[in-house]
């Protein structure tokens, strides 16, 4: 944005405050004066005045290294999300810098000077462009409604927005400015969307979209038009009803495969009139995919309309649950001095200038959760069970229902695995027909993602909740929920037999666990058949665990469903015949609803009917197929369980508590209902990775069984197959590889430390320490477990500090994954410690990933689901193709462009040497002591 003088009748009040940066063990003051103070954590909470906050960068972050209790201060990321909502912001002084334009600071002392320079540039930003995402009336009344609850820079933004218009009209209740949804356009209704033809794509065709696509001057990768030509047989016509054309593609970094298949994707949708969905399973290849996709559509307009990011509703913001905040506020539900007002303040900004109310990986600054708490920010999402659809007074201006139109038009659709296998599932769900085209990137994660998308849950949480959306809030539930018979009750009006069928199913629904139930089964108290059974299931897994295997403190406790303890079938008998009875009215209701759809055809407007088809899909999926699946469950008690799927019961802990009991159903192989329900009915399925074939073990290591899933073969692709669901399809799928063009062996070198005691957390962290010194930063350090994690955390933080590196840490820093990610991949010299979901979100070229050390073997967790898959799978050789896989993804970061270069430790001795068949050939793997391994990492990455 170009530069401009604030005009006259606008001034830049900065506050009077120190500006303030909280290092690790110590603390920088910069005062108005510009006086530098050096102060220790405990020195520096003590300086904290209240009637005099200082300004700071993530206050949270600051109060929480300060061990301090938060209150309001001057927060220059407050200020950048008003001034500048819906843009990707790194939550620190470099961040801030970077986004303004100011010279990146290089010590704490730089950053101090940066937070007062940034505030001073985003004040002069708003004087001179006070319409930036918002009118002047907009904005002002915004701020007066934040000013209200006690934003601290209130008053310097009304200064840089200049006095009152005149003719503006003072609101009679200063939290008027709030209702934003008034601001928001409605969205058209199209008719449905017309089939796409069959028109084939050609190689010579996505050879010749991909040149267009990286335009003139790109260098020559002569494996990525290779890939584009092999890909396009995913879309071609399929020549039987059940065969669809299946890829596999295995492209090694390098390789190009993104915009490999989007040449081929892009061709397919505009020839045919139609629409092709890519799956990813991480945000951050969305937003990849996002990017990449504006060579395609180079016109934001033209992208607009042609490019959808889809995501499941709880990822959406809500106007209704956003209203309700705010009536809240206006009624005096909420304290008006407390933090509500200033953080509805900076939703309504972000939610104006939104592209498409996405807050999870969209343009939500996820840190804004972090600085204004989850109540309201990202539980102001569509609530599970709650939408009400058409009755809703907001669905004409509905962020998920506009995207859910866009998509049926699009010609892309950027989408998540778990969304896909859901809608394919119920037969299309929100998106009416399936696509026939997908893209599966991220292939290697298809099994997992399948796993969770196929498995059915019997839990206190998943119950409860449904009693909640069947009944309504009750006492000592906070919900907005008002239950089946206020989303039903003007529908069926005069149906006697459906009001019947919904009393009755209200009374059945009692029998599920009520508010307190946690307390309840603790107190050993229970209410209910449904309680009754949890109890005697926690009963079952206390008896059961072995507390010497987890030390008492595991996050989940198991027991199999072998020899029920006593009592446990009865109560199991009695819930599964309360399920039924609360079934059989939904079943009823589902009927009465066909009928209405039937007999008022003529009279139903599209919004009523589309609100009827919600409600009918609901009760089918929420609750019939729902309380069936739970039935099986309960009946297979009494018997065996199918060989297909295993079951278990649970106790879920967190933080020292108990948070949910249950029992658990999950396909041995979750592939199966995989093909069953995506690839089979789809015309064309391409699924590619960087990863999707396991390295083969060297022959005669690994024992293989009839039913082996590992592939153990010279080329990995049994395995591919198997872990895609492509096995469980009539026709075989078409396999293609590409190797990666990058010298790994020049580039890469893999260490096996063998002197440093794995189980020794003092020995552990004095490795990472010196490991991450010898780098010079860029390192990642991979954990297996969260306390260890945290155990190196604690030890390394301040020497790393003290040396001028920033250790960034997930669990321990108060922020989400996705920006700590950021923050790594922005400086350069930084350090970050994490688990198996920082592995998979890293993507990082340059020197700031330069180092990746896995503090021991990441063997598979050996529960009960693991127990009867590697029974299943090969035994051993299916836990070495895991652990392989993993290692492989784990070194796959060091290298993504041919200019990188890095070392890959593990810390453990164990590591067997048929896993080393993990990383390329020709790559250098040496086993050595921690001395040894230091000067080899600073020999190698000296000029670099």
């Amino acid at each position: 944005m170009e530069s401009a003088a604030p005009p006259a009748d606008r001034q830049i009040l900065l506050p009077d405050a120190p500006a303030s940066v909280a290092g690790v063990r110590g603390v920088v003051w910069l005062s108005p004066d510009g006086e530098i103070e050096n102060l220790t954590l405990r020195d520096a909470a003590r300086k904290l005045d209240r009637d005099r906050p200082p300004l700071v960068c993530f206050a949270r972050n600051y109060f929480h290294r300060l061990d301090v209790r938060p209150f309001p201060v001057y927060d220059v990321l407050e200020l950048i999300a008003f001034v500048r909502p819906a843009r990707f912001v790194l939550p620190t002084p470099r961040g801030l810098a970077e986004e303004l334009g100011l010279a990146l600071p290089v010590s704490h002392e730089n950053e101090a000077e940066v937070l007062l320079k940034a505030a001073h540039a985003l004040l002069s930003e708003l004087a001179a462009h006070p319409g930036i995402k918002a009118g002047d009336g907009d904005a002002r009344s915004i701020v007066l409604a934040m000013q209200r609850g006690g934003w601290p820079w209130a008053a310097a933004v009304l200064a840089a927005l200049g006095p009152a218009p005149a003719n503006e009209s003072r609101p009679r209740n200063v939290f008027q400015g709030l209702a934003m949804w008034k601001r928001i356009a409605e969205w058209e209704d199209r008719p449905p969307a017309t089939p796409p033809r069959d028109m084939p794509v050609e190689p010579v065709e996505a050879r010749a979209q991909l040149v267009r696509l990286l335009g003139g001057g790109a260098e020559e990768r002569p494996e990525q038009a290779a890939y584009a030509g092999a890909v396009s047989a995913a879309f071609l016509p399929r020549d039987r009803a059940g065969e669809p054309r299946v890829v596999l593609a295995d492209a090694g970094t390098g390789v190009g495969k993104t915009l490999g298949y989007i040449a081929p994707a892009s061709v397919w949708a505009e020839k045919n009139d139609g629409v092709v969905w890519i799956s990813t399973f991480t945000r951050n290849l969305q937003r990849q995919l996002d990017g990449e996709l504006d060579r395609l559509y180079p016109d934001p307009d033209e992208k607009a309309a042609k490019v959808v990011i889809r995501k499941g509703r709880e990822n959406y913001f809500c106007l209704l649950n956003y209203q309700e905040a705010v009536s809240r506020l206006r009624t005096g539900g909420t304290d008006p001095n407390g933090n509500e007002a200033v953080a509805l303040g900076l939703m309504a900004r972000w939610a104006l200038a939104s592209r498409d109310g996405d807050m999870v990986g969209g343009d939500f600054p996820a840190w804004l959760t972090g600085l204004l708490g989850r109540a309201m920010t990202v539980d102001l999402t569509d609530t599970r069970g709650e939408c009400t659809y058409s009755a809703c007074e907001h669905y004409g201006r509905c962020f998920v229902e506009r995207t859910v139109r866009r998509a049926r038009h699009a010609r892309l659709v950027v989408a998540n695995h778990a969304l896909v296998m859901v809608q394919a599932a119920l037969g299309g769900g929100d998106e009416g027909e399936l696509p026939t085209r997908y893209v599966f990137d991220e292939g290697h994660h298809i099994f997992a993602a399948a796993d969770g998308a196929f498995s059915a849950d019997l839990t206190g949480y998943e119950t409860e909740d449904l009693r909640r959306w069947l009944v309504g809030a009750e006492a000592g539930r906070k919900s907005r929920s008002r239950g089946l018979r206020a989303r039903l009750d003007d529908l069926i009006a005069g149906d006697d037999d459906a009001a019947a069928a919904l009393d009755e199913a209200l009374r059945a629904a009692r029998a599920l666990p009520g508010p307190g139930w946690r307390q309840r089964l603790g107190g050993g108290q229970p209410v209910g058949p449904a309680e009754a059974f949890f109890a005697a299931a926690r009963t079952q897994v206390y008896a059961r665990e072995s507390s010497g295997r987890n030390g008492g403190i595991s996050y989940s406790l198991e027991a199999g469903t072998d020899q029920p303890v006593s009592g446990l079938l009865d109560v199991a008998g009695a819930l599964e015949a309360a399920l039924v009875r609360l079934r059989r009215p939904l079943t009823k209701l589902i009927k009465s609803l066909v009928r209405l759809m039937d007999v008022d055809a003529d009279n139903l407007d599209t919004a009523t009917r589309n609100r009827i088809e919600a409600i009918i899909r609901g009760l089918q999926r929420r609750g019939v197929d729902q309380l069936g699946a739970w039935a099986d469950m309960l009946k297979a008690l009494h018997n065996e369980s199918p060989d297909a799927v295993i079951d278990w019961f649970s106790v879920e802990r967190a933080d020292g508590r108990e948070i949910d009991v249950g029992l658990h159903r999950h396909w041995v192989d979750p592939t199966k209902p995989f093909a069953e329900a995506v690839l089979v009915p789809a015309h064309g399925v391409l699924i590619t990775s960087a990863t999707l074939r396991n390295s083969a073990p060297d022959k005669g290591d690994v024992p293989a069984g009839p039913d082996d899933m590992p592939g153990d073969e010279a080329d990995g692709w049994s395995g591919a197959i198997a872990r895609t669901g492509a096995a469980h399809l009539a026709a075989p799928p078409l396999m293609n590889a590409q190797d990666s063009p990058f010298d790994y062996a020049g580039r890469t070198r893999v260490l096996v430390v063998g002197d440093v005691d794995k189980s020794d957390i003092r020995q552990v962290g004095a490795a990472y320490r010196e490991l991450f010194l010898a780098a010079g930063g860029g390192g990642l350090g991979l954990f297996t477990a969260i306390n260890r994690l945290k155990g190196v955390y604690d030890q390394i933080a301040g020497p790393l500090d003290e040396a001028g590196f920033q250790l960034l840490a997930q669990h321990v820093d108060a922020m989400d994954t996705g920006t700590l990610i950021d923050i790594f991949r922005a400086e350069e010299n930084s350090c970050l410690l994490g688990t198996d979901a920082v592995r998979d979100g890293v993507d990082i070229p340059g020197r700031s990933l330069r180092l990746i050390a896995f503090d021991r073997v990441p063997w598979p967790r050996p529960d009960i689901l693991h127990r009867a898959r590697r029974t299943a799978f090969g035994g051993r050789g299916y836990d070495e193709m895991l652990t392989r896989l993993k290692l492989k993804q784990a070194y796959g970061r060091l290298l993504r462009r041919a200019t990188d270069k890095g070392v890959f430790v593990m810390l453990d001795r164990a590591l067997p040497s048929r896993l080393l068949t993990a990383f390329p050939e020709g790559v250098q793997v040496d086993r050595l002591g921690l001395s040894e391994a230091i000067s080899e990492i600073r020999s190698f990455l000296a000029d670099y």
